[in-house]
C-alpha cells in the first residue's frame, strides 16, 4: 500500500458506522464503531462529521500520524453519482487518505462476497431497514438501483415490511381488510388489546416510533404459523429480491452464468425459512447459473477488502483480512 503500507477501511450505515485500518499484509491494526450516517437528514459535511472521532482513535490506536494510503468507503444515502461525488470530495478534504474510494454501501456487501482471485462478478441484494441491490460485470460494468423508497420504485426492506403488516393489521381489526393473526399479535408484543391502542400508541408517540423494527420478525414468525395475510407479504418481499437481482443479472450480460448471488442485510441474514426457499426458488427460475449465498460478515469487511485489491495485495493477506471477522 505504497508509502505507509496502510490503509481505512469506512462502512456507515444508517445505523451505526465502522471504520478499520488495515495493513497491506491484511492485519487488522483497529477498529472503531460510531453512530449513524445520515446525509440526507444533516448534510454532506456533519455526516462526515461521524467519522472523524472514529477515523482519529483507529489512527491513534496504531501509533500512525500523517495520511494513509487510501480510504475506501462504502456510505449509505451515496445512492446518485452526484451524492457519491460530493461525498468523496468531502472526505478527501478532510486529508485522512492520499487517494478515497466512494460507493453506496451494498457493494461492501457484494465485495465481501465475491471470490478473492479469478473473476469478481455477481449481484448483491441487501434487505435490511430498506432494500437495495447493485453488481459487477465484466470490463468494469455495474448494475445499480437509486434505492431511493417508493419515490424510485422500491417494496420491501424490515421498516416498509412492518409498516404493511401495521396497514394490514389495522384494516383486519376495523373490517376494511382480510382477517389476520397480525391484528392480535402486533399489539400484542407490546402489552397491549387492540390495534386501535397500539395505533393510538404510535400516532402520540406513547410507544416510541423506533419500536416498530420489533415488528418485522413478528410478522414473520405470524407468517410461519399459516397466516394467509402474513405469507401474501413474505412472498411479496422473495418476489422483491428475486427481481432486483434478476434485472441487475441481466443488466450485466449474467442471467445465465454461473455467479454469485450475496444475499445480506438483517431480514436475510435472519433465515427465514419462508423468504429463504421462496427467494431461491424463484432465483433458480429466472437465473439458473445463480449461485446464491447469504453473508453474515459485518460490511466493513468489503471495505477492507476493497482496500486490499486497490493495494495489489498478495494473495495471502485476503484470508488474514477475512479471518480477522469470520
Amino acid at each position: 500500500m505504497g508509502l505507509t503500507g496502510r490503509a481505512l477501511a469506512v462502512d456507515a450505515g444508517n445505523s451505526k458506522t465502522d471504520v478499520a485500518l488495515v495493513a497491506a499484509d491484511g492485519a487488522v491494526l483497529g477498529t472503531a464503531r460510531g453512530g449513524g450516517f445520515r446525509p440526507p437528514a444533516v448534510g454532506t459535511g456533519p455526516a462526515v462529521d461521524v467519522l472523524a472521532p472514529l477515523v482519529r482513535s483507529v489512527l491513534a490506536g496504531a501509533g500512525h500520524t500523517g495520511p494513509v494510503d487510501h480510504l475506501s468507503a462504502f456510505l449509505a444515502n451515496a445512492d446518485l453519482p452526484v451524492e457519491e461525488a460530493a461525498l468523496t470530495a468531502e472526505i478527501a478534504g478532510r486529508g485522512w487518505a492520499r487517494a478515497v474510494h466512494v460507493r453506496n454501501d451494498t457493494f461492501a456487501l457484494l465485495r465481501a462476497g465475491l471470490p478473492d482471485d479469478g473473476e469478481r462478478v455477481g449481484v448483491a441484494v441487501v434487505c435490511g431497514a430498506g432494500i437495495n441491490c447493485a453488481g459487477t460485470g465484466r470490463a468494469g460494468a455495474t448494475a445499480r438501483f437509486p434505492a431511493l423508497g417508493r419515490l424510485s420504485g422500491d417494496w420491501g426492506g424490515g421498516a416498509f415490511l412492518a409498516d404493511e403488516a401495521l396497514w394490514c393489521a389495522a384494516r383486519a381489526e376495523d373490517g376494511r381488510g382480510a382477517p389476520t393473526g397480525l391484528a392480535t399479535a402486533l399489539p400484542a408484543h407490546f402489552g397491549l388489546t387492540t390495534m386501535a391502542e397500539l395505533t393510538e400508541a404510535l400516532h402520540l408517540r406513547t410507544l416510541p416510533g423506533h419500536r416498530r423494527h420489533e415488528l418485522t420478525p413478528l410478522l414473520f414468525a405470524v407468517a410461519e404459523s399459516g397466516d394467509a395475510v402474513a405469507r401474501a407479504l413474505v412472498a411479496r418481499q422473495a418476489e422483491e429480491i428475486a427481481l432486483l437481482a434478476g434485472v441487475a443479472l441481466d443488466r450485466l450480460g449474467l442471467l445465465g452464468a454461473p455467479v454469485p448471488v450475496v444475499l445480506g442485510g438483517g431480514v436475510l441474514a435472519a433465515r427465514h425459512p419462508l423468504l429463504d426457499d421462496r427467494v431461491t426458488r424463484l432465483l433458480a427460475e429466472r437465473a439458473p447459473g445463480a449461485r446464491p449465498q447469504v453473508v453474515t460478515a459485518p460490511p466493513v469487511l468489503g471495505a477492507a477488502l476493497d482496500a486490499l485489491d486497490r493495494a495489489g495485495a498478495e494473495p495471502g493477506a485476503y484470508g488474514r483480512l477475512r479471518a480477522a471477522w469470520e
